[in-house]
Order: C-alpha cells, then sequence, then structure tokens
C-alpha cells in the first residue's frame, strides 16, 4: 500500500510500515528525525489529495485539543477553531482508510468521541498515555502486548502526573509514537485487504 504519516518527524510510524515492504511517506514541517527520502517537509495538506494513498495515519497538534490543556482554551477560540479544522480537514481527506490519533479533549464533543482508546503498556511498553484514535476505513487497534497492571506506571510520579516536567522541548518527546503501536499499526492494518466500503468512507461525517 502507499502510506502517509502525516505530522511525524519520528520517522517511527513511516518505518514501521516500510519494513514491510509498504511504500510509506512521512510528512511534517519539521526535518525528519532520521534522515531518508521518505520525508516531505511541507504542508501535509498540500499533499493528502494526491498521489492515490491508501492509508493515512495522522498525528495532527494537540496543543489547543487536548483536554489536559483545557485551562488554557480561555481566550484562544482562535486557535482552537484552527486546530479543530485541521483535524477535521485530515479526517476528511479523500482517502479510504484513515486514522487520526489524539489525546482525550475537544474533538470529543466538536465531531465525535475516538473509536478507541490505547494505552503504551497495551503494546509493550512500561508507560501510561491515554491515546484517542478516531478511524475510517479501519478496524480498531487489538493490543499486542499487554503489560501486568502496576500501581504505577514508569513514565508516572507518586501522584500520577507524567514524570517529564515543562519545557520547550516537552511536546516534541510527548509526540514520538511508541514503537510498540508503530508496530501494531503497520502489522495489522498494513496487512488489512478488505476494500473499505461505502458505510467506512462515510463513517460519521461525510468526506468533503
Amino acid at each position: 500500500m502507499r502510506v502517509l504519516v502525516a505530522c511525524e518527524f519520528s520517522g517511527i510510524v513511516r518505518d514501521a510500515f516500510a519494513a514491510r515492504g509498504h511504500e510509506a511517506w512521512s510528512c511534517d514541517l519539521l526535518p525528519s528525525e532520521r534522515p531518508t527520502l521518505w520525508h516531505m517537509q511541507r504542508d501535509v495538506l498540500d499533499v493528502v489529495g494526491r498521489n492515490g494513498w491508501d492509508l493515512m495515519v495522522a498525528h495532527p497538534p494537540c496543543r489547543y485539543l487536548t483536554g489536559a490543556g483545557a485551562r488554557w482554551w480561555l481566550g484562544r477560540e482562535a486557535e482552537q477553531d484552527a486546530a479543530a479544522a485541521f483535524f477535521m480537514a485530515l479526517f476528511d481527506a479523500p482517502i479510504p482508510r484513515v486514522c487520526v490519533e489524539n489525546p482525550a479533549g475537544a474533538m470529543s464533543t466538536r465531531f465525535r468521541k475516538p473509536d478507541q482508546y490505547i494505552q503504551p503498556w497495551q503494546f509493550g511498553h512500561p508507560e501510561s498515555k491515554r491515546t484517542g484514535l478516531w478511524l475510517r476505513g479501519l478496524a480498531p487497534l487489538a493490543p499486542s502486548r499487554v503489560l501486568p497492571h502496576r500501581d504505577r506506571w514508569e513514565n508516572q510520579t507518586a501522584t500520577g502526573q507524567n514524570k517529564l516536567g515543562p519545557g520547550p522541548n516537552r511536546w516534541r518527546e510527548r509526540s514520538r509514537t511508541y514503537t510498540g503501536i508503530a508496530e501494531a499499526m503497520a502489522e495489522q492494518w498494513g496487512s488489512a485487504t478488505r476494500a473499505p466500503t461505502h458505510e467506512d468512507l462515510n463513517e460519521g461525517r461525510e468526506p468533503k
């Protein structure tokens, strides 16, 4: 398949699909952390309608959408409107199979609740990071390696907060997809042979 990984500079999801023989491209305004010819440094909205993509996994910025930052939403309605519009432009892209990931937050009410929430510890990582997946033409992601329950995961403090403190690069560190999740996406969605139905393509919202 031709796979587009939108808003990814790490190359983690791209390389997971590429390792399984797919033509996988990442696209972001930033250069790739893993230098490669298979990265487009540009606005992803310029490419979503081209090149006959079969599948897109998108990671739009969550700064103005995540519920964790809800206290900062007041007075930033314009930024949130722009972020929500970008999210929907990706979800509505003319691509038959789409996954848009984001934390729980504004899109659950502005659009709809995600099809599923996933955690790193369901895919072999001893961390907690609840992430929503909004899907079209794709089955929910099945956990690949569920770790035993812990009172506190490795990335949490005693109060359950993330250990990664404030700083200019916090967003960058938090945005990287866990490799176990990327591998599951490539393994499960990359091997899908069922053509999306009319209901798949129109699930939840008519494409524009």
